[in-house]
């Protein structure tokens, strides 16, 4: 039997003392990093300069981010294939995406549509050649035309008799058009003129009316459907109180239209 010395009975003490105060500091900053971490969202987009941007600094990359840090959550941005990103979203491998026309959740039930749009896409005809197109999209009849895959409202739209190339980004459209493969490509306008300034190509055009202008617009998982209407609220505060509009005129207006 081992019989404690009084002096070895206070070093016990207080040995245990220092362990518990430690215990209570570790726990302590534990219990606050769980609280301090930021939730986020991560939603995919196939968008291009300038809306959006491998370093997730275009315009739209930002104005998700600002509504969605107004709720209280983190933007974490993913860049998949535009058909991939949509099955991971409504399968909730990812909590949504970032843009896309109302509708979709048809096709993806699981996605709910934020209400207010995020902004409006001008989808517009790319070519060497002018095209009249009056009829709109049966001004495309006949004609060989490339799009991304992916792009329901053109897989919709475009006419059964064109002949269609579908591509995995815009690189791939223009490329196309430049070499004489197809005889226009529908793209949307803000990210083709970017794209053409940047490649510094004179000879494709773009070829007005717009086909459509469409609102597009966040989608979140059906998990996430209670800040569906605080995202709503948090874009049309943006709007309204002038921050929406400084990130037009920062990321939009330089880019001239051809």
């Amino acid at each position: 039997m081992t019989i404690l010395t009084s002096e070895g009975y206070h070093l016990r003490r207080y040995s245990c003392r220092i362990i518990y105060r430690f215990i209570l500091i570790v726990l302590l900053f534990s219990f606050q990093s769980i609280t301090n971490a930021q939730p986020t969202l991560v939603l995919n987009t196939t968008g291009q300069p300038p809306l959006n941007t491998e370093t997730h600094d275009g315009f739209m990359d930002q104005v998700a981010r600002e509504a969605i840090k107004r709720i209280g959550y983190q933007l974490i941005i993913n860049r998949l294939p535009a058909e991939r990103g949509l099955r991971n979203a409504n399968s909730g491998l990812i909590d949504g995406e970032m843009s896309r026309v109302k509708g979709i959740n048809h096709l993806y039930p699981n996605l709910i549509r934020v209400p207010e749009k995020i902004m409006d896409w001008e989808l517009v005809v790319f070519s060497k050649e002018d095209i009249k197109l009056q009829s709109g999209w049966n001004s495309l009849v006949d004609k060989n035309i490339a799009f991304i895959t992916g792009w329901k409202i053109l897989e919709k739209n475009a006419p059964q008799s064109a002949n269609i190339t579908k591509t995995r980004n815009a690189r791939q459209l223009f490329t196309l058009l430049e070499k004489n493969r197809v005889d226009l490509i529908v793209y949307e306008g803000w990210g083709g003129n970017y794209l053409l300034n940047q490649l510094q190509i004179d000879s494709i055009y773009v070829q007005l009316p717009a086909l459509k202008i469409k609102a597009m617009y966040m989608y979140l998982h059906k998990k996430h459907a209670v800040l569906v209407p605080q995202l709503a609220h948090a874009l049309l505060d943006m709007k309204r109180d002038g921050s929406y509009e400084q990130l037009e005129k920062k990321y939009l207006n330089p880019i001239s239209k051809k």
